[in-house]
């Protein structure tokens, strides 16, 4: 079940009124726009929904904008949902919704259910989303989390407006820091057999590399020291990474994160059989080519038009002695735009990046035109880290001396769900500070409690009611919902198949937490100026009990879509 827009309602309105005022003569031929821009009002004066298509078209047309709608207004189609239409300056056309059609829509939100607000934005085309991939080398951190809640909002995001969604975890697993893992095992492992063995390289400090070592000890013994060095940090490598996505696994599971697939970075250059050909090395052929390989100096380098440097590199001349080790991040990024959009068919590739990736993006673009792939079918969403703060003070961490909060941390002490809704309060590019005192205060202040304390109370009224002897699934008399407090609700609740349209295509999850934030605050308004069970008025009481009834069940939806709770009892 899918619902349109009403902007996309009127918006076929404004066209067909168009063509009509063409047709008539009224207005010369000139193709008509698309899309036509319809907007929500910004003052209440102003009517629900303004179009500024007339201001664009003074040009084309040769007229006033104001003239345009006045000459568009007599063809506008009539429509059950809208009260008036009206021409004003400089040239707006706005729309006054119809009271007695919003009312009854209320009934229509209440038997969509948890389908309110789908939309047939993707129309069934796959898209993968990928995210969070963070390097296997140890426990998620914060910067990570911020993350996987946008990737995964995101996609429920997706689904609900018609998009067919996989969610994927990308593992890093055949690269330097890899390594550097399994060195830091190795090396804490040789310590803990007292082995005057050490290998000479950069390793990662904390508490988790010990607690691995020691499970290596109890279950290989002295194995690793009898083998060569490269022979043991290869097995070491992939066991350790193993234990890491076992605890990466579950510390996003804690947060309601949950992945469709594993792609290995490996599997790009590992052969099947002898004499094959690894995917990398298919796709660097292609790429040789095309005339965008160069070689120089034992190293080999990428090429393209669109980049501002001259080349980047792909392989190193260095020799590397671990087969699995992967030239460059750049090489990995071919193979896998390519298996993403060609071997597994999706027709859209999202990615979410930290935004000190921001030099790897137009490499990435121009990696997958240089494939012969359309570039617009990828997506990169770059997001800014995550400041802790506690007393108003930033918590200082440093991942590279251990000293750092992990996901696993921050959902022990505050929970999950101001986690998820913490992290969606502003658009990705912001820095956004996470007030660890904040998040669990009870009071309007927090924009947590404040959401969900709105369904709870809700949920407050409906028990109420019921102990009144009410019975609250009764429908109500919906052409008695007539208050200005009751009618803003109703059309916020109304709102929401835009939201989800908005946030899709925008490919901004953060919608969701302002759309949230206004439905609670409606409810509460309604709450605080409607008296909603009142025994001496009885068809009133189930006109307003109905309401409630939808308002429960959309914000109840929204935050299903952002992977929260929603109580009953706080």
């Amino acid at each position: 079940m899918t619902f349109i827009p009403l902007r996309e309602r009127l918006a076929e309105l404004l066209r067909r009124a168009l063509q009509a005022a063409q047709a008539a003569g009224a207005l010369p031929p000139f193709e008509i726009p698309e899309p036509l821009p319809v907007e929500p009002a910004r003052h209440a004066a102003h009517g629900d929904y303004g179009s500024p298509v007339c201001l664009g078209l003074a040009r084309v047309v040769r007229r006033a904008p104001l003239q345009i709608a006045q000459a568009v207004i007599p063809h506008l189609p009539a429509a059950d949902f809208v009260a008036h239409a009206e021409a004003v300056a400089p040239g707006y056309i706005n729309f006054t919704l119809s009271e007695a059609w919003l009312a009854a829509q209320v009934a229509e939100v209440l038997a969509a259910g948890e389908a309110w607000g789908n939309v047939d934005l993707g129309k069934g085309k796959r898209v993968q989303v990928e995210f969070v991939s963070a390097n296997p080398t140890g426990p998620i951190t914060i910067g990570s989390a911020r993350n996987a809640v946008i990737g995964d909002t995101l996609a429920s995001v997706l689904s609900a407006a018609g998009y067919r969604v996989e969610r994927e975890y990308y593992v890093n697993d055949a690269g330097s820091k890899a390594r550097k893992l399994a060195v830091s095992v190795f090396n804490k492992y040789a310590e803990l057999l007292a082995a005057p063995v050490a290998l000479n390289e950069e390793t990662y400090p904390g508490a988790y590399i010990t607690t691995m070592a020691e499970s290596l000890v109890a279950s290989a013994g002295r194995r690793y020291l009898e083998q060569e060095p490269e022979t043991a940090l290869r097995e070491i490598m992939r066991w350790a990474i193993a234990q890491v996505l076992v605890t990466v696994e579950a510390d996003l599971a804690c947060l309601r994160v949950h992945f469709d697939s594993w792609r290995h970075e490996r599997d790009f250059y590992a052969t099947a059989a002898a004499g094959e050909v690894s995917l990398f090395e298919q796709r660097l052929a292609v790429l040789r080519e095309a005339g965008n390989i160069v070689e120089k100096d034992g190293a080999t380098w990428f090429t393209h038009p669109d980049l501002d440097k001259d080349a980047v590199l792909i392989r190193s001349a260095q020799v590397i002695p671990n087969p699995e080790d992967r030239p460059t991040y750049l090489a990995s990024d071919a193979a896998y735009v390519w298996d993403k959009l060609v071997l597994r068919g999706f027709d859209r590739a999202i990615y979410v990046w930290g935004a000190d990736h921001h030099g790897d993006v137009p490499r990435l673009f121009a990696i997958t035109k240089a494939q012969g792939l359309d570039p617009e079918r990828v997506s990169v969403i770059l997001y800014q880290m995550v400041t802790l703060l506690r007393g108003g003070e930033e918590v200082r961490m440093s991942k590279s001396s251990g000293e750092f909060i992990t996901l696993r941390d921050l959902v022990d002490e505050v929970g999950p769900d101001p986690i998820r809704f913490m992290m969606l309060t502003r658009t990705v590019d912001v820095t956004l500070d996470f007030d660890l005192d904040l998040v669990v205060e009870q009071s309007d202040r927090n924009p947590v409690f404040y959401v969900q304390y709105a369904h709870t109370r809700i949920a407050g009224v409906l028990r109420k009611a019921a102990e009144l002897g009410l019975a609250v699934d009764t429908p109500g008399d919906l052409t008695l919902l007539k208050h200005p407090s009751e009618l803003a609700l109703i059309r916020k609740l109304l709102a929401l198949p835009e939201v989800i349209t908005l946030a899709a295509g925008a490919v901004a999850p953060h919608h969701l937490t302002l759309y949230a934030t206004e439905l609670g605050a409606l409810f509460h308004a309604f709450y605080r100026d409607c008296r909603i069970a009142d025994p001496d008025d009885l068809p009133l009481t189930y006109a307003r009990l109905t309401l409630a009834r939808a308002a429960k069940s959309v914000l109840a939806r929204v935050l299903q879509l952002m992977g929260m709770d929603a109580p009953d009892r706080m």
